[in-house]
């Protein structure tokens, strides 16, 4: 493999997904992470440039910082492990897994993991039964308010909370628009956090967790991407013994999904103090505003040094 300074990566950003412009912004941050601890880095779009080019001259490991289906639905995955090409982050099958969160939310279940009750219902469903009948029984079954969002998404696109029966119709409607699929799941209230996990080697990490407090109480694609419009603290405001708690659920959660080197698990710490596991992100946001560099900072190390630790990792998985 050659020493950590002879490693050339290639980052890959942008793709097709509502979440490009997300993607290039993370993508621009792993690059000037990786360059300033004296990694050889590329920036390259997923387009139909990429093939040709990693047949060319394959790089040593690949990062990927694209968001929505293209990062995370394990589909660009498997095109790399095809191609030999090792990189950082879960592999194709639990990054599909992950994906898709009722089926991520089972195995949760299964694993004893606690994760607010749900109803996963396609839009071909939602129509053929009758969209009143299957919305009064929705409310009937998992009450006020609910939380409504894409099966298969992230950035907050397509969700929204719904406090009021008559504001359902709308939410289902807005979800429909990103995704053929709908999540309505129980609104638990509490503390928004989440938890940053990196495996160098020597097994899962917790990072500090980060307390994510929108200024409008909900955290939509605005408030994750608009400077001002969310607070975050780090490390959450919460009682030690439920901080240990959050991380150690975190950790279990990534194991039970199959995660690999990096992930952000998000979670719902009821007011009670337990926390309910609200899905995972295999290609979590690095941007400026994003919460697992957050999380990096407040350990006291460099994103740079994470990332180089990683994309080494990676590129001892290559076979040659």
């Amino acid at each position: 493999m050659g020493t950590r300074d002879d490693l050339r990566v290639l980052v890959l950003a942008g793709g097709l997904s509502y979440e490009r412009d997300v993607s290039l912004r993370s993508g621009r941050r792993v690059l000037d992470a990786l360059r300033s601890v004296g990694l050889t880095a590329e920036l390259h779009d997923a387009d139909v440039s990429l093939l040709p080019a990693l047949q060319a001259d394959p790089p040593d490991a690949v990062v990927i910082a694209l968001h929505g289906a293209t990062g995370e639905d394990g589909s660009l995955r498997g095109v790399l492990d095809l191609c030999g090409v090792p990189y950082v982050g879960a592999d194709a099958q639990a990054a599909r897994l992950a994906w898709d969160k009722p089926s991520a939310k089972s195995m949760l279940r299964e694993a004893g993991i606690p994760t607010p009750d749900w109803v996963a219902l396609p839009h071909d469903r939602f129509s053929e039964l009758g969209a009143v009948a299957v919305l009064d029984r929705i409310v009937e079954r998992l009450g006020l308010p609910l939380m409504v969002k894409p099966a298969q998404g992230g950035s907050g696109l397509g969700a929204a909370v719904v406090r009021e029966a008559g504001d359902l119709p709308a939410a289902m409607v807005g979800c429909f628009a990103y995704d053929s699929t709908a999540l309505v799941e129980q609104y638990v209230t509490g503390t928004n956090v989440a938890v940053s996990i990196v495996d160098q080697g020597a097994g899962p990490s917790p990072l500090p967790i980060v307390e994510i407090v929108p200024r409008d109480g909900v955290y939509d694609y605005a408030a994750r991407y608009t400077a001002g419009l969310t607070t975050w603290h780090v490390p959450a405001r919460l009682p030690e013994a439920v901080a240990s708690r959050v991380s150690e659920t975190a950790i279990a959660a990534y194991k039970a999904l199959g995660l690999r080197d990096l992930s952000r698990i998000d979670v719902i710490v009821s007011t009670d103090g337990e926390p309910h596991v609200l899905g995972c992100n295999v290609s979590p946001g690095l941007t400026e505003t994003s919460l697992l560099p957050l999380a990096v900072q407040a350990a006291g190390v460099d994103l740079g040094v994470v990332l180089s630790a990683l994309v080494e990792r990676a590129a001892s998985r290559r076979v040659h």
